[in-house]
């Protein structure tokens, strides 16, 4: 989607935003998206194909336009021969935000709206998230496995990348360490991809039976574990040849990131492989985490804080990290290697 807009025009479609997503859902259920993205597609053959109205129809299809996923030829002030055609990628995107498992639809279940109208009040510390809305970090069970829960929601990124990038990453490696690995849904996909790897995640001991749950559901009960455990109270286990740190770093701030990083450096294996997997600081990604930005504007404990990958790829130089890399996919991964001859 190449558009440059105005501010005012900007402004304009904000303004709209709700009518906009209808605009968008329609066009995914009606399948009007199928058909215009391998485009060109007739204005006049899709009224017919559709049962729709050619007037209506067109002007339908300025507001997809005007939101930059459609661009339109119209050949001598015809409407009915008007030809479109969608952006790449259009229909999934809008089903990846609007279907029944969209991340945006997850995230809307938080509490945003104690913020709502208020944001004066929240920048000056009058409004708040309560501890009952959303702690950071969790202070419950049931709010530890509700963020855990949540947080697997957006993995597919990340899980797309993994999938791409297996035979690179884990053709030598025998057992992997996902640090704050969540409910193990991850670590589950990686076996997957690895018949030879066993993976354990490491967590705070609350998380203990939502990762039993997947390793129940997952083809490869034996090669998932567990290890319970506070990386700020203690060393990061040691035996393992792989370590992962995927949506961890960005909680916290720039020295905890590095002694995170340290603590990894020390307990991998000699020659072993370190994982980071951040949303980088894009445009793209700064949309995309639009949601959490708006929402922990009421949280005093929480950053989720979107860092250039050179600050990554910086870092893993600095701490001793050898052979630093970025892979390409949904979301970038950094990998790095501890030297075999760790000074």
């Amino acid at each position: 989607m190449n558009v440059t807009l105005s501010p005012r025009a900007l402004m304009s479609l904000l303004a709209n935003g709700p009518k906009a997503m209808d605009v968008l859902e329609t066009a995914l259920t009606l399948g009007l998206l199928d058909a215009l993205e391998p485009g060109p597609a007739r204005l006049g053959d899709l009224a017919e194909r559709f049962g729709f109205r050619p007037l209506r129809l067109y002007k339908f299809l300025d507001c997809l336009e005007s939101l930059g996923v459609v661009t339109r030829e119209e050949p001598d002030d015809d409407i009915a021969a008007a030809r479109y055609r969608a952006e790449p990628g259009l229909r999934d995107a809008v089903a990846a935000v609007v279907g029944p498992d969209a991340v945006e639809r997850d995230r809307d279940r938080y509490p945003w709206r104690v913020l709502h109208g208020r944001l004066a009040e929240s920048l000056r510390g009058e409004v708040s998230m309560t501890d009952e809305d959303f702690a950071w970090p969790p202070r419950t069970d049931e709010q530890t496995a509700a963020f855990e829960r949540s947080m697997a929601v957006g993995l597919g990124p990340v899980l797309e990348t993994l999938h791409r990038h297996a035979d690179r990453l884990w053709a030598d490696r025998r057992r992997l360490l996902d640090v704050g690995g969540g409910d193990g849904t991850l670590a589950a996909r990686v076996l997957d991809d690895a018949p030879h790897l066993r993976a354990d995640v490491y967590n705070l001991p609350a998380v203990a039976p939502l990762v039993a749950d997947t390793r129940q559901r997952c083809g490869h009960p034996d090669r998932l574990g567990f290890v319970g455990g506070d990386f700020f109270a203690e060393p990061l286990p040691t035996g393992y040849d792989a370590l992962a740190f995927v949506r961890v770093l960005h909680d916290w701030p720039n020295d905890v990131a590095r002694r995170l990083v340290e603590a990894a450096y020390r307990a991998l294996e000699p020659g072993g492989l370190l994982l980071i997997g951040e949303e980088f600081r894009t445009p793209d990604r700064l949309a995309m985490q639009f949601f959490w930005s708006y929402f922990l504007i009421g949280v005093d404990t929480c950053v989720s804080r979107l860092r250039e990958v050179e600050f990554y790829t910086g870092l893993l130089k600095e701490i001793g990290f050898e052979r630093v890399a970025v892979l390409p996919g949904g979301w970038e991964l950094v990998t790095a290697y501890k030297p075999h001859t760790a000074g």
